[in-house]
């Protein structure tokens, strides 16, 4: 198998795309897109850095976390996370980046992409929270193309269908941290109670 280098070669594999596909880009958020946004729970927010990292991070709250101000512009709270903010030093550095929203039993999905800027003005974050639910920061996002995408994907992963779901498992940041720190299985077993404090009393604060 051969390496494709060139947009050329991509083209003989995909070939352009249909004029009323690419009709279907916009510079805002339409009627639908608007209402997507209003019931929608989980995005990905991917951001590119200055020397190249790019990351995506997962961002989702209770249906319409994401704000919209008006049709070409999005605010996106700032929750309680693990502090590492890659994706937030991303959007200082280049302002970049792009979404991704899923809204359950739904298979098309939103994409929007543009730029960014933070604020931790108090009247934003006012907005962004609720009782007991503060925003950290408000990410602004000035939309250069909204557009949906077809469900194909969703429909061969059978991601809202639950009979072919795997089972149940959760992932165990006990193991990842002691494996590193030459930690043993008691250790191993404390990380995991306090992860879980996260998922629970600590949901919404970095305590």
């Amino acid at each position: 198998m051969s390496q494709v280098k060139t947009v050329e070669q991509l083209r003989g594999i995909l070939p352009e795309p249909r004029e009323t596909t690419r009709a279907k880009i916009l510079p805002f958020l339409d009627e639908q897109a608007i209402d997507f946004l209003r019931t929608c729970p989980f995005g990905l927010m991917a951001t590119a850095g200055r020397d190249g990292p790019i990351e995506v991070s997962p961002k989702g709250d209770e249906p319409g976390f994401a704000h919209v101000e008006n049709d070409r512009t999005v605010l996106l709270p700032e929750r309680a996370g693990n502090n590492l903010a890659f994706g937030l030093q991303n959007i200082i550095e280049t302002g970049r980046i792009g979404m991704i929203f899923l809204r359950p039993r739904t298979g098309e999905t939103l994409r929007l992409s543009g730029r960014a800027e933070m604020f931790d003005d108090a009247e934003l974050l006012a907005a962004l929270g609720k009782s007991g639910r503060p925003a950290l920061l408000a990410i602004r996002i000035h939309i250069e193309r909204s557009y949906f995408h077809c469900a194909r994907s969703v429909i061969r992963s059978h991601l809202w269908e639950p009979e072919h779901w795997p089972e149940a498992k959760r992932i165990s940041f006990g193991k990842i941290f002691a494996a590193r720190t030459g930690g043993d299985e008691d250790q191993a077993a404390k990380i995991d109670a306090f992860v879980e404090q996260g998922y629970t009393t600590n949901l919404w604060s970095n305590g």
